[in-house]
């Protein structure tokens, strides 16, 4: 472990800023592929990155025992397989 302006910084901490990176790098998807639509879209690949960043943050918040954090993702988890569902069920019925 390091410290950092009076951070501490380990293992865990990389992990919950790659998944934090993660959240951010779903928005540079979906930013560029509206660019390449020239109009708002959100794809899939935005929806299974947020998704794939929540798990990892629940590893991180679980390590840490933060239940404020706990809570809001599973609750994004809901709200993610929701839309993943919802696109993939649009998708086969076209």
């Amino acid at each position: 472990m390091i410290e950092i302006f009076n951070f501490k910084i380990d293992l865990w901490t990389v992990w919950g800023l790659a998944a934090q990176g993660l959240f951010l790098l779903s928005f540079v998807v979906q930013w560029y592929k509206s660019e390449r639509t020239k109009r708002s879209f959100i794809p899939i690949e935005f929806w299974v990155m947020r998704m794939v960043a929540t798990i990892m943050l629940l590893f991180y918040v679980y390590q840490r025992k933060d239940v404020v954090f706990l809570l809001s993702s599973f609750l994004q988890m809901v709200i993610y397989s929701r839309n993943i569902w919802l696109i993939k069920k649009t998708n086969e019925q076209k």
